[in-house]
């Protein structure tokens, strides 16, 4: 089996490598990243608070523990060319679609960077729907898309799992979930899903969307194994997730410092469970549907996680506090999110981590790295 993993330098990314290379070693797994999140961090003024190694640094280091078929090529899915020359050198039967520009905050910089988002991640989307479908291997690829919860929006009712029942005038129907998406980066995941949509309903190509949520954690089982697997940890205004970043501040005695009340609910998954379902995903039986995974083991409000995070410092010795300031963000600060996970539980029935032992792993597995968060402290709150 061919598998194609796009967006393996990244976040996510490399931890599914390895763990697909554990999991599926008779696979071959093609990584195919352009760099991207290294350049926007860098061009954000920050860096990740755990080293990391070049690709090829971590594929070298990869085949000494066994993840001996892990392939990489730079490139950028933008461009059709590359995308069609992928295609033409390997028949991929599993393409694991994870490269995007995934920052809210970064795509509302300005209109260039919202502009760039929605380029970047919708054409690289459309490059590979296409590339399957010219060479006419609908029937024998699965296509598999880490989109998310985002493009959900906040409604005051429960979230489906991506297809909802309309009625109108008294007849109904079963439609995709309207992208109520709250930033241009989300919007750009709407986007990526009714293209999704499309290409199943007009080629039978079996589509897996994961509604990939709030990712936090600094390890996988993989990436503990030595210092030159690991993957990156962000902590910036613009690219560190909200569980990731308050843990940063902490050990910085940087105040834990909350957008407005704080008391909107958000779903949050760990990087091991984020992983190991999107390597579930892959095992998956090709079905020519469209099916919808709400990728996410945990709904929790921000005060919460907060307080989670104050308690797991107290254990280590370390000072916390609150500090609440006006929301930069447009958003329900009161919103309490409910969403169906039915589907996904089946992917992923025994999780391994919730907040309170996830919280715990990140701020002991940051101390090493102080003093790059000190260094960079500045860069918790946009100037």
């Amino acid at each position: 089996m061919n598998i194609l993993l796009t967006g393996i330098d990244g976040y996510i990314g490399w931890p599914t490598a390895l763990k697909l290379s554990a999991e599926m070693p008779e696979a071959r797994i093609i990584g195919v990243d352009n760099y991207g999140r290294r350049k926007w961090v860098e061009e954000s003024g920050s860096v990740s608070a755990i080293p990391i190694c070049t690709m090829p640094e971590r594929i070298s280091a990869a085949r000494e523990y066994g993840f001996s078929n892990i392939s990489f090529i730079e490139g950028n899915l933008t461009d059709r060319n590359f995308v069609n020359q992928l295609f033409d050198t390997y028949r991929f039967e599993v393409v694991l679609h994870v490269a995007a520009q995934p920052s809210a905050p970064y795509a509302h910089i300005n209109g260039e960077r919202a502009n760039y988002t929605q380029f970047n991640n919708n054409q690289s989307t459309r490059n590979l729907l296409w590339a399957i479908h010219e060479r006419g291997i609908e029937k024998d690829c699965h296509f598999i898309e880490t989109t998310t919860t985002g493009v959900y929006g906040a409604p005051e009712f429960k979230i489906p799992e991506g297809l909802v029942t309309a009625e109108n005038n008294g007849r109904k129907d079963v439609i995709p979930f309207p992208g109520m998406a709250g930033s241009w980066y989300h919007m750009s995941k709407s986007n990526d899903v009714n293209s999704l949509w499309l290409a199943n309903r007009l080629w039978n190509l079996s589509i897996t969307d994961l509604r990939t949520s709030i990712v936090y954690g600094t390890d996988t089982a993989e990436t503990q194994l030595d210092p030159r697997l690991a993957t990156r940890f962000d902590f910036d205004f613009y690219f560190g997730v909200v569980i990731n970043r308050f843990c940063a501040m902490v050990l910085t005695g940087y105040p834990i410092t909350i957008y407005g009340k704080g008391e909107q609910r958000k779903p949050q998954i760990s990087l091991e469970d984020c992983a190991q379902t999107n390597v579930s995903a892959v095992k998956l039986e090709k079905t020519g549907e469209f099916t919808v995974y709400n990728q996410t083991t945990e709904v929790i409000s921000i005060v919460d996680i907060s307080r989670a995070i104050i308690d797991a410092a107290g254990k280590l010795d370390l000072k916390a506090e609150l500090k609440h300031i006006p929301n930069p963000r447009v958003e329900k600060e009161e919103h309490k999110m409910e969403i169906e996970v039915t589907n996904f539980a089946k992917l992923l029935p025994n999780p391994q981590y919730n907040i309170t032992a996830g919280v715990h792993q990140i701020l002991q597995a940051l101390l090493p790295y102080q003093k790059t968060l000190e260094q960079f402290k500045d860069r918790f709150m946009t100037q």
